[in-house]
């Protein structure tokens, strides 16, 4: 009998964030697994409607949203709970469905994907409780691993570390060239040196390092007169006051250009307009964007004390610093800039990061897991 496997999301194509891309990436693979090894395989979305798929990850007939309505997919799940053989869950979040389905059908293997700071924090008793029932949990990073060991006394022998990798859909240059229409809009020249960060920008996430950057630049300005700073991400109303006040104080008015939200069909051509791309953030459980600004051929920036490590290999394809220390992260940002950007420079990184972080590898990964 082929073996029968749901993947539970909250939301996956509905909404981006680097959860998302990586949900896509792991339903597109566990369909590829699935059509080769004749299994059953679906995804079933809580907050997702039918018309949110995108069907180059998967067809319409592997796919159910339940458009918000918790009631139905709550019901569905556990009338389906004893016909399947593996249930991933994409999020603690669901974390009182697995136990559900552990008890309807103890057989049924349940496996967590732990992303990061949803498992770093403290946990209520039903999620200890389920991280105490689950037959593995996928862990994006070394880093979270760690964290959940350590945090919540978790098995070690239950935590498997898969790195996300870079969306097998993503569009990826193969010339480097800056796009002349983002440097028309921004009203840049090729001449112009162009740090670049992408994050959400929310008052409640201020965790993320982009105001240790608009500190940076006072200094930075004066080393490179041509030096801008695009700074992107949807943000609320509390985080762009602050943010302006920081870009006021710093006296930096004329370098930070703010885009808000981008879409997606910009984002490598983002990437080719930058010099660098800079986020030293405390709390990446692994950073999505920091591979795909290196398969974009552009150097990183990341911190030191997260997930972000295991996206530039421990140093290999990237520079890692302490967030808190501004001199450092000047001086890590001046010495970069201080090394031109060569074409076969953009080539290298690219190559290097698709090498390790591609959808093959990551599916042969997960067969493995499935075996």
């Amino acid at each position: 009998m082929p073996k029968k496997v749901i993947l539970f999301t909250l939301q996956t194509f509905s909404t981006t964030g680097g959860i998302q891309k990586m949900t896509r990436t792991l339903a597109y693979s566990l369909h590829t697994i699935a059509k080769k090894n004749e299994w059953d395989f679906t995804l079933w979305s809580v907050y997702d409607k039918e018309s949110d798929l995108m069907t180059k990850y998967l067809p319409a007939k592997n796919f159910k949203g339940f458009g918000f309505s918790r009631f139905n997919f709550v019901l569905k799940t556990l009338s389906s709970a004893k016909k399947q053989d593996i249930i991933i869950l994409s999020h603690i979040n669901l974390a009182i469905i697995g136990l559900l389905i552990k008890r309807i059908n103890p057989k049924c293997k349940i496996w967590l994907i732990a992303h990061g700071i949803e498992v770093w924090r403290p946990l209520s008793f039903l999620k200890k409780l389920f991280l105490k029932r689950c037959d593995k949990i996928i862990c994006v990073s070394n880093f979270t691993k760690q964290e959940i060991v350590r945090r919540h006394q978790t098995t070690p022998a239950l935590c498997h570390v898969l790195n996300n990798v870079v969306d097998p859909f993503m569009k990826l240059p193969v010339t480097f060239t800056k796009p002349g229409n983002l440097l028309n809009r921004y009203q840049l020249t090729s001449a112009n040196t162009i740090i670049f960060t992408l994050t959400r920008l929310a008052s409640s996430e201020q965790y993320k390092g982009y105001e240790q950057v608009i500190k940076a630049l006072n200094k930075l300005k004066l080393n490179f007169p041509g030096i801008k700073y695009i700074l992107s991400g949807q943000y609320d109303t509390i985080e762009e006051t602050r943010i302006k006040k920081l870009i006021a104080d710093y006296q930096v008015e004329e370098q930070v250009i703010l885009t808000g939200f981008i879409d997606e069909s910009e984002l490598a051509d983002h990437f080719l307009l930058a010099d660098l791309f800079v986020l030293p953030s405390k709390k990446e459980g692994f950073g999505i964007v920091f591979i795909e600004a290196l398969a974009c051929g552009l150097p990183v920036i990341c911190g030191n004390a997260d997930g972000s490590i295991d996206a530039i290999r421990n140093g290999e394809l990237g520079k890692s610093i302490q967030v808190d220390d501004p001199d450092e992260l000047e001086k890590a940002i001046t010495e970069c800039l201080n090394i031109p950007l060569t074409e076969n420079k953009r080539q290298y990184l690219q190559k290097q990061c698709l090498q390790h972080f591609n959808e093959q590898n990551y599916r042969i990964n997960l067969q493995h897991l499935l075996n």
